[in-house]
């Protein structure tokens, strides 16, 4: 039996119904480019800007830093802030009424906003509106609030090294003024006020007494009581002045890393060096209508062959 779907019979087929596939094409077409026209599908207008990212982005991992940029743009709350400063609720026609608003939100965001990191390690940000002054401005703002979300995030990082630095420079300050008190009673009821140069002065004020045989002057005797003093306490003095020049240069260290937390926690930085700003497009991007009408003809004329052959087929058996 000759095959039905050869190719002769096939296109005999074809030939047979030519002027029913032309009136589908027709039709075809002059559907798609009404339905596709902006009565039934409103025009949309892309924005797009680049940024790079400078190098005093902080890395939370092993990631680049655009990788890193590129998670933060696609928070949560940078998508959230949007969706309320430009009131798109509204805009996507959904209402906050609806149990899953922020499911159907989010969805809508992601079809008409996105972000992809580049060859050359910058972030681009796209973003579809119906109108483009709006979506000029949306990629605009996205980066302001990629800015300010890095800026919380490294605020937060520095407030706490600062909050570490200060209960540290309280504890030292502490331990510095109690080593402090007992120096102090040392200088005043031992009169040691600097155990190296001391301990060589009377050292050689002890020779020449004994050279002398002064001994038992009052001279001699006061001599002889520092000496005392110092064989008693100079070691301890030694090691609590040792150790209060050790934690005074502790304090200056901690007192760095302060002052430089709280200047960098308030600090107003730029994160993302603007590549590409946007600009309102003054051309649609979306729909593509000659795309809809393409596939939409090939489409209605590929189901039409296949209820042709349908219908031939049935004939046949």
């Amino acid at each position: 039996m000759t095959n039905f779907f050869d190719n002769q019979n096939l296109l005999e087929t074809l030939w047979k119904w030519k002027k029913h596939l032309i009136a589908v094409g027709i039709l075809a077409v002059f559907f798609s480019a009404i339905f596709s026209s902006s009565t039934f599908i409103k025009p949309k207008f892309k924005s797009v800007a680049r940024i790079y990212p400078s190098n005093n982005i902080y890395t939370f991992s092993d990631e680049s830093e655009s990788e890193q940029m590129l998670e933060i743009i696609n928070s949560q709350d940078i998508k959230l802030r949007v969706i309320d400063a430009f009131n798109l609720g509204e805009v996507y026609k959904i209402s906050k009424q609806d149990p899953q608003y922020l499911t159907y939100m989010l969805a809508e965001f992601n079809d008409n906003v996105s972000f992809k990191k580049t060859e050359y390690e910058t972030i681009e940000i796209q973003v579809l509106d119906t109108d483009p002054k709006r979506a000029c401005t949306m990629c605009d703002s996205i980066i302001s609030f990629l800015d300010e979300k890095v800026r919380s995030m490294h605020r937060i990082k520095y407030e706490e090294v600062a909050h570490i630095a200060k209960k540290d420079l309280a504890l030292i300050t502490h331990d510095i003024d109690s080593i402090g008190e007992k120096l102090n009673v040392l200088r005043k009821e031992y009169k040691i006020l600097n155990y190296q140069s001391q301990s060589e002065e009377i050292t050689k004020g002890m020779v020449r007494m004994l050279t002398e045989q002064k001994k038992n002057t009052s001279g001699g005797k006061e001599l002889e009581q520092w000496m005392k003093n110092l064989s008693e306490k100079g070691g301890e003095y030694e090691f609590l002045d040792n150790q209060h020049k050790f934690m005074v240069t502790q304090m200056d260290s901690i007192k760095k890393v302060y002052n430089q937390s709280v200047s960098s926690a308030n600090k107003k930085i730029i994160y993302g060096q603007r590549v590409q700003n946007p600009v309102p497009a003054d051309k649609k991007s979306y729909p593509v209508r000659w795309l809809i009408v393409l596939v939409s003809t090939f489409a209605a004329l590929f189901c039409a062959i296949l209820v042709i052959l349908l219908l031939e087929n049935n004939k046949n058996i």
